[in-house]
């Protein structure tokens, strides 16, 4: 069974400052390398809903939270979802070696790339 994937304003301001930061350090290549593998890995959690973990955080905000890598050479961006009356939520994108649960619930505009 499919699942119809939708980005939340959250996530959409993550992957726009990471597309930023890859443009400005790494090139335009790179950072639309970037763009499509995030969609490859939403598209195969779309499918697939189960494939990423769950998250085991304490924070009852995060209660059902799922995470998957993003595909290929950016797997330390993980990406956050919720699989909500046939949707698939995309929460937020960030790097893995963060303070998630810190970092999931504070709003995307105060934070930095990677």
């Amino acid at each position: 069974m499919s699942f119809k994937p939708v980005v939340s304003r959250r996530a959409e301001i993550d992957l726009a400052r990471q597309y930023r930061w890859y443009l400005d350090n790494a090139g335009g290549e790179v950072a639309e390398r970037y763009l499509a593998a995030f969609d490859a890995s939403m598209a195969e959690v779309a499918t697939h809903p189960a494939l990423g973990k769950a998250c085991r955080f304490r924070s009852p905000e995060l209660a059902g939270m799922r995470w998957r890598s993003v595909a290929g050479t950016f797997s330390a961006h993980l990406f956050f979802y919720r699989i909500v009356d046939g949707e698939v939520s995309i929460e937020r994108v960030m790097h893995g070696a963060r303070d998630l649960p810190r970092r999931l619930m504070e709003p995307p505009e105060g934070g930095r790339a990677t």
